[in-house]
């Protein structure tokens, strides 16, 4: 059974940074792309990050050039770095792998306020 499991989220000031990281078991993790969602209240949910596989990244453009999504395929683990935080940037993060159809996170709580 795939399961992931996101950490890392919190209260953070504009400015600050954060690193969220999504464990991965029930499955051979480096064989799939993953990626990063969020959701704010009263928005759909969005995609944030993906990282193929082969590590090929891309990036919603409210995020190009802040955002990081890696993945330590010996952890089965994959990473999102956040700088540059911005109060737009709360939303629950949710954790994705694509293995015909997509599984989730539970997600995990990202606040960007002073």
């Amino acid at each position: 059974q795939v399961q992931l499991v996101e950490s890392g989220g919190g209260l953070v000031q504009p400015g600050g940074s954060l690193r969220l990281s999504c464990a991965a078991s029930g499955l051979t993790f480096s064989n799939y792309a993953m990626g990063w969602y969020r959701q704010a209240p009263g928005n759909q949910r969005e995609l944030v990050a993906h990282i193929t596989s082969g590590g090929s990244t891309n990036y919603a453009d409210s995020v190009k050039g802040r955002f990081t999504i890696s993945r330590d395929k010996g952890k089965n683990t994959v990473y999102l770095q956040m700088n540059s935080l911005k109060a737009e940037d709360t939303a629950v993060y949710y954790c994705t792998i694509w293995v015909g159809r997509q599984y989730w996170g539970q997600g995990t709580q990202v606040t960007v306020s002073s």
